[in-house]
């Protein structure tokens, strides 16, 4: 249930962020979430409707895009998907010296204001 907790975090970026734009009305949100983050998007659909209650996103729709989990071995500099069908190593290389470079984002990436 952490997914209210970052709903409250997105909602008050919006709002913050709409005040400088000086937005109105808002369509959508749309997030960028990362797998390793443990998010649920289900969740996050679910708590956004009482996050937004009485602000001026009440109506909008929240869209949340998940981000894959990519690495970058430390050996070879390959990018790659770390699965499990390679025990998570490099796939060129067969490292385990990696730089996790996606899968941990959380960002409010678009507000789409309605047309008035």
């Amino acid at each position: 249930m952490h997914e209210m907790s970052y709903v409250v975090r997105l909602v008050n970026l919006a709002l913050k962020k709409c005040e400088e734009e000086k937005i109105c009305r808002v369509q959508k949100l749309v997030c960028e979430i990362g797998e390793m983050t443990g998010i649920l998007p289900e969740y996050m659909q679910k708590y956004y409707k009482s996050g937004i209650k009485d602000t001026l996103l009440n109506g909008s729709e929240l869209e949340c895009i998940m981000i894959p989990v990519s690495a970058h071995c430390e050996d070879c500099g390959a990018e790659y998907l770390p699965s499990k069908e390679h025990d998570y190593l490099c796939p060129e290389c067969g490292s385990g010296l990696a730089i996790i470079i996606h899968g941990r984002e959380f960002i409010l990436k678009e507000i789409i204001a309605e047309n008035e």
